[in-house]
């Protein structure tokens, strides 16, 4: 722990929440500015636009974009280069003659990727978590961070019925109060964003009722957070029947989400439970509609598929995208390092009337994948742990080829009939797999805080090789 952290966790809680606030007031001059209102109502009339107007406006967008790619940032000049002397004549005005990036290119030299026009010290700079426990580093200018933010305003909050104005709560991995705490507050309040921020780290059963009670008092319209904080609270309060703060949101991010926490969180926080999908890189960006449809945002980039497949109804791939809306420090075909499922070409408009391009799901993290004797990878196994049975929380991890241990965190006594039902749900999904189980009082999170459901720790020179192929531009 830093000195700035002890010094700062040895404040009373009043001073704790005066310096989140005074740091929300920062982030909040940041973020939103005279131009947010009129950059929030743009953003919503674009939702209601033709296929051919999106079309037009992406079109202009990208080229821009590849154009100042290729000719201002070093990165992509140099590999231009060096394709031009080994007599390559690839067009770069076209996005499919361009490599696909990876993560460890962009973390190798950051700086690599800003336009020789940019001056990092005059930009806001920006961390990844880091899944992985490396974070990545990336700049923003002011009017990028701001279309960001106003997005963000539009469907993370509009569409929902709320707005940045509004009272919220948010369970993040944010050491806001020491980690030793028992007795509350588990939070502070950054008066700066009107954000009451809750620590998703002290979360257990016996306290459940303080942030429940926190949340009423706060007078919080809306809550934010990884579903499995959120599912965690959620079973503590049904659990003990506690009466749900008056919200009229939940919103999640960053994890998949079952359907099984689905349920048990709008069931005790009483109000629509809505997923999303986002990234510091800004190069993707999904939201649920009122209609249950996940909705890409056609305006913040261009996804693509690697590696194909027909699964869930639609295609499942590997999923790269190339953002739009950060021309300072531009990111093509950038690995996101999720695998997704896109409907088909044919599939229905969605209810709610948007013309906004629908994800099926979000599949996890590509690393995560688990892979069957057959060479298939296999994504998506949350339907195996079904609401009836008496879990807290469950990982699966695989070591090897045809075999997975179940780790679970059971909420009763686990019956030989409970992991008949575990076992055939993974048999069904990845083969004649050995299958065993390993009873634990928690799963570990990662160094963001964030939960895997499914863990591949199978080295890469063992894994089947996938065959080869790129999914169209999306």
């Amino acid at each position: 722990m830093g000195l700035g952290l002890r010094l700062y966790h040895a404040l009373p809680g009043p001073a704790r929440s005066l310096v989140a606030s005074l740091r929300g007031a920062q982030l909040r001059t940041r973020r939103y500015g005279p131009e947010t209102e009129r950059l929030v109502a743009e953003a919503i009339e674009r939702e209601r636009w033709t296929p051919a107007r999106w079309a037009d406006w992406r079109a202009d967008r990208l080229a821009r974009l590849l154009h100042r790619a290729a000719t201002r940032v070093p990165f992509y000049r140099q590999q231009w280069a060096e394709r031009r002397r080994a007599g390559d004549r690839s067009a770069s005005d076209e996005l499919r003659n361009w490599p696909v990036l990876d993560k460890q290119q962009l973390r190798a030299d950051p700086r690599a990727f800003l336009a020789d026009d940019c001056d990092p010290r005059r930009m806001i700079e920006e961390h990844t978590s880091g899944s992985s426990g490396t974070p990545l580093t990336l700049w923003w200018s002011a009017d990028t961070t701001r279309a960001w933010y106003a997005l963000f305003e539009a469907r993370w909050r509009r569409w929902y019925g709320v707005t940045r104005h509004d009272r919220w709560a948010i369970l993040g991995a944010q050491p806001v109060v020491p980690f030793g705490r028992r007795r509350p507050p588990f939070w502070v309040w950054n008066a700066g964003l009107r954000q009451l921020y809750c620590s998703s780290s002290h979360l257990a059963p016996d306290l459940a009722i303080h942030y429940f009670d926190a949340m009423r008092r706060y007078r919080v319209s809306h809550v934010y957070g990884y579903p499995s904080a959120l599912d965690s609270l959620a079973r503590a309060a049904l659990e003990q029947g506690l009466a749900p703060p008056p919200l009229r949101v939940v919103v999640t991010n960053a994890e998949p989400v079952s359907a099984a926490q689905r349920q048990r969180i709008e069931q005790a926080f009483g109000c629509p439970m809505r997923e999303t999908y986002g990234m510091s890189e800004i190069v993707a960006a999904a939201g649920e509609c009122e209609a249950g449809t996940l909705h890409l945002w056609s305006d913040v980039g261009v996804v693509e598929l690697l590696e194909p497949t027909a699964d869930h109804g639609g295609t499942t791939g590997e999923l790269i995208a190339t953002g739009l809306l950060n021309m300072d420090m531009p990111l093509i075909r950038y690995r996101v390092g999720d695998r997704a499922t896109l409907p088909s070409d044919s599939a229905p408009p969605c209810k709610c009337g948007r013309t906004l391009p629908s994800m099926i799901a979000v599949d996890g993290r590509a690393d995560d994948v688990l892979f069957s004797v057959d060479g298939r990878r296999v994504g998506r196994l949350d339907p195996v742990f079904k609401a009836e049975l008496p879990l807290r929380e469950a990982q699966i991890v695989q070591r090897r080829l045809g075999a997975v241990t179940v780790r679970i965190v059971p909420a009763a006594a686990l019956l030989e009939s409970h992991r008949s039902i575990i076992v055939d749900g993974l048999r069904q999904r990845l083969g004649p797999v050995e299958v065993t189980f390993e009873l634990v009082d928690s799963i570990a999170r990662g160094p963001n805080g964030k939960f895997k459901a499914s863990v591949c720790e199978i080295a890469a020179g063992e894994r089947p090789c996938p065959s080869a192929g790129v999914g169209g531009d999306r």
